[in-house]
């Protein structure tokens, strides 16, 4: 089952100058605020700020689907015609990512939480 995109990360390329705008925008101070991402978090929505976003193929937005099932799903979207953009990893605690482009090259998230979440 799909629950829909509750995550949408954003490539960035410089956090000190986009964190400000963000927390502005969304009225709320980043739960997570790392080099690597900054997160922020607002009722049930995620947003994220990603500085590594462009090195990986991300063009914009990403909006990230939660799934139960994340290689059942990468594997059914590949069947579909999607490609791989980054394989199914594990970013801490057993949390989930992977994302793909379809054929027109728009970017697909997925993402599968931690058992018991």
């Amino acid at each position: 089952m799909t629950a829909g995109p509750k995550t949408i990360v954003y490539p960035v390329k410089d956090l000190s100058l986009t964190k400000p705008l963000f927390t502005a925008l969304l009225g709320v101070e980043p739960y997570a605020d790392e080099p690597y991402y900054v997160g922020f978090r607002t009722e049930d929505q995620e947003i994220g700020l990603d500085p590594n976003g462009h090195a990986k193929g991300m063009t914009g937005p990403v909006p990230y689907w939660t799934v139960e099932d994340i290689k059942a799903t990468q594997a059914a979207l590949l069947g579909a015609g999607a490609e791989t953009l980054q394989d199914v990893q594990d970013v801490g605690g057993g949390k989930l990512i992977a994302s793909l482009k379809d054929a027109d090259g728009n970017l697909i998230g997925l993402i599968q939480e931690p058992a018991g979440s």
